[in-house]
């Protein structure tokens, strides 16, 4: 085929593929009556929809890739509303039920049977239609944003949002195969198709609580500075939280409080940064760690943070200082390109020497990790929320960070564009 021949199949194909303009009925003021006028937005949307099939279509003619579009997040609050599955048979057994025989049947046997047929094949489609279309606008998980990939991950079990989808979309196939099947026996076709979605009506409620699981994710922005507290479980990242943002995650005194990521905002003048109070880290390689610990290392890794990191020598947090230190050295190492500070909190409960665990070998402690157990990191701050010492300055610091935060979001994004542009 010529090029001139593909540009003119492409042209069908464009027109075919722009939607019709919907026509509002308007009151005239000038003249009695009604008059009918395109929607504008419709207009919009179809010189947007052609523009797209030009610009697929140039791709295809010159050889050239479509330029992929960069991932974003906020994908789980953009899932569609599904109903349970009591509800959806339910509504459909409703308008089934309301179908009438085709007119100008006169004999009463066939009109029934006419009837019967219609109400079956009613029935089907709106069991089928919705189990469609939550398919269809579910996002297939590959396409995610690497952090909500994650969270999808950790969160529902690994392979758990594929299957369940999976599982809706082989209900609908059998709703759909069942009507077909039993198209001829009409009033026994309903009860069996009833007797389908009632059997396999599990997947939607399954798909229904994934829905609710998903969006009662914190909502992430990119393009805003986000500080994440990272620490051991019980060093007072919550409370440290709690302090200084709006965020209100639950404070108690034992470990794993967090049991997922807690998202807070900060409002500094005229600016608004995020904070995130994530799941507290135990000393152990990732293969040991559980889905609460990969989901800090997750937001670490697929996120623009800057990173608090809050340490416990007060011997109150149930990790030792050395484990402590083990976890903060490795921490460190592995993001060692995020903007850092380090807190030591509840400096009201330490004591003028160190806290001693029977699990520590002093002969064996280097200078480092005597220093640390002391005083903590070289240069850490020293706070309390008990009475408040240092919470001042730990606030400016903070300002400080997520302001070198947000020029570093703007270089990359400068970057990212120049790129694009090239």
């Amino acid at each position: 085929m010529g090029v001139m021949s593909m540009r003119i199949c492409l042209s069908h194909l464009q027109l075919w593929q722009i939607p019709r303009p919907k026509i509002h009925l308007r009151k005239s003021r000038s003249s009695p009556g009604l008059y009918a006028s395109p929607s504008i937005t419709e207009y919009r949307s179809s010189c947007f929809c052609s523009q797209q099939a030009q610009a697929a279509a140039r791709g295809v003619l010159q050889n050239k890739p479509m330029v992929k579009e960069i991932e974003s997040v906020g994908a789980f609050q953009k899932l569609p509303m599904v109903m349970p599955s009591v509800d959806i048979l339910s509504s459909a057994l409703k308008k089934a039920k309301r179908v009438s025989a085709t007119k100008g049947i006169s004999n009463i046997a066939k009109r029934e049977r006419n009837k019967a047929a219609k109400q079956l094949d009613a029935l089907m489609k709106e069991l089928a239609v919705p189990l469609r279309d939550y398919v269809a606008n579910f996002p297939n998980r590959k396409c995610l944003h690497p952090y909500e990939r994650s969270l999808t991950e950790l969160t529902l079990g690994d392979g758990n949002y594929e299957k369940v989808l999976k599982n809706v979309d082989a209900l609908r196939k059998k709703v759909v195969s069942a009507g077909k099947e039993h198209a001829s026996l009409c009033a026994k076709g309903l009860q069996r198709l009833e007797e389908v979605f009632n059997r396999e009506g599990k997947a939607v409620d399954d798909l229904l609580n994934i829905a609710k699981t998903l969006r009662a994710m914190p909502v992430v922005d990119l393009e805003t500075p986000t500080l994440c507290l990272v620490g051991a479980p019980n060093v007072g990242k919550s409370s440290l939280v709690r302090v200084i943002s709006t965020g209100k995650p639950e404070v108690c005194n034992y470990p794993f409080t967090t049991r997922g990521i807690l998202m807070g905002h900060i409002n500094l003048g005229y600016q608004n940064f995020q904070i995130t109070d994530t799941p507290g880290l135990l000393q152990r390689c990732d293969e040991d760690r559980n889905n609460l610990e990969k989901l800090t290392l997750a937001v670490l890794t697929h996120l623009p943070t800057a990173i608090l990191f809050v340490h416990d020598l007060s011997g109150e947090c149930g990790t030792s200082p050395s484990d402590q230190f083990t976890i903060y050295k490795e921490i460190k190492e592995r993001f060692s390109d995020h903007i850092w500070l380090d807190v030591v909190s509840k400096c009201d409960l330490l004591q003028t020497s160190p806290v001693a665990y029977v699990t520590e070998d002093e002969d064996s402690e280097h200078l480092e990790m005597a220093s640390y157990r002391k005083m903590g990191p070289d240069g850490a701050i020293r706070v309390s929320v008990m009475n408040e010492e240092g919470l001042n300055e730990l606030k400016d610091r903070v300002y400080q960070m997520l302001v070198g935060q947000m020029d570093r979001i703007k270089s990359r994004s400068n970057e990212d564009n120049a790129e694009v542009a090239t």
